[in-house]
This record gives structure tokens, C-alpha cells and sequence, in this order.
């Protein structure tokens, strides 16, 4: 099942324009937050930048599960 999950994610990155933008959005919130982690100290607005990050960081994952969600309900994956 896991290897159906990593297809629909690849087919949906190529062919849906919604979850290839998030994918790209989380990806770039993950780079930024390991730049951060980098650091040996971090500035109070650095602090912020970082705790907002992550609270947008899981909501575009829980977008991405929604519209995975999607295409499994529609039987676009087989268990």
C-alpha cells in the first residue's frame, strides 16, 4: 500500500496543480525551518518565523491528506 501512496503522490505532484503547489509550499517551509534549526541562537521574531512555519507547514499537510483522501475515496488507489 505504501508504494500506491508514493504513486498517487507522484501522479498527483505531475497532473494536479493544487496539491503540486502545497507540496512545493511545504517543502519550502521545511528548508526554511532547517536553516533555523541551523542556528545556534535564534532571534525573537526568528522564534516566531519558525513557531508560524510549523502551524502553516501542517496545515498545507492536511490539505495534501484531504485531497489524497480524494482520489482514494474515488478509487484512483487500490489498497
Amino acid at each position: 500500500m505504501e508504494s500506491n501512496l508514493e504513486d498517487l503522490k507522484s501522479r498527483l505532484m505531475a497532473s494536479d496543480e493544487e496539491f503540486s503547489r502545497l507540496a512545493s509550499e511545504h517543502s519550502n517551509h521545511e528548508h526554511r525551518l532547517e536553516q533555523l534549526a541551523s542556528r545556534p541562537f535564534l532571534t525573537v521574531s526568528e522564534q516566531v518565523e519558525a513557531t508560524n512555519l510549523k502551524k502553516r507547514k501542517l496545515s498545507i499537510k492536511d490539505q495534501m491528506e484531504k485531497i489524497l483522501q480524494r482520489y482514494k475515496k474515488n478509487g484512483c488507489v487500490t489498497p
